[in-house]
């Protein structure tokens, strides 16, 4: 009789285990599907909503979805009649950032392709938390804005910030107090909305910042 003990190490059992690693690792690769993440990293949405927030069909969402359900990276529950997703908990967001991270210190025209997004960033000074909080410690005047959607903000913002989403954006921040620092966050670095904003302020020689990241990269733990 073969003991339980000699099963152990097998190379079968091997290959199962790193196969399951491989299908998160496969369910992240498409675009489409870590762009989802992006999203639901921000607030609950459902599958209309996040087809209309990535662009696509909500026939190509739904399918996107189901993969990523399947491979246990977001899970969803009933509201009413309507179906939420949400991501399955924060490990995922933090696997996301570290893909991100991987991504901009290895992928070598990673930097090309971001400027083909938001733009050049040479003119767009970047300040971290600690230089935020030094301003206001020192009592210069700042107003923070959060140009998410409104969705975004609703579910949560850093404190004190001001909601200025991209579809009111224009209309937002001519009413911002002429004389103060202008600091825009958005969904993390790769997030074009406070790019914009900063633009469009420094445009009306307003003075304007971005803050390094995203919200979730400072809400509160």
């Amino acid at each position: 009789m073969i003991s339980m003990t000699s099963r152990i190490g097998t190379r079968p059992a091997k290959d199962a285990l790193f196969d399951a690693f491989a299908r998160v690792a496969a369910s992240l690769a498409s675009g489409r599907r870590l762009e989802i993440i992006d999203v639901l990293a921000q607030s609950p949405r459902t599958v209309e909503d996040i087809a209309a927030a990535i662009d696509q069909s909500i026939a190509n969402t739904s399918h996107h979805l189901r993969r990523l359900a399947d491979d246990g990276v977001v899970e969803a529950h009933k509201d009413g009649r309507h179906v939420i997703y949400h991501l399955s908990s924060d490990d995922v967001y933090r696997l996301w950032r570290a893909l991100q991270d991987v991504a901009a210190q290895h992928h070598p025209d990673l930097g090309d392709r971001v400027d083909a997004y938001v733009g050049d960033r040479s003119e767009i000074e970047e300040i971290d938390r600690a230089t935020l909080q030094a301003w206001i410690d020192r009592g210069d005047e700042i107003v923070v804005i959060d140009v998410r959607p409104d969705v975004e903000y609703a579910a949560g913002h850093l404190d004190g910030a001001l909601p200025a989403p991209p579809d009111r954006l224009r209309e937002v921040l001519p009413k911002l107090p002429l004389t103060a620092n202008v600091v825009a966050y958005c969904r993390g670095n790769y997030c074009a909305y406070a790019d914009q904003a900063v633009r469009e302020l420094r445009a009306a020689g307003r003075s304007a910042y971005r803050l390094e990241g995203g919200y979730r990269d400072w809400e509160p733990d």
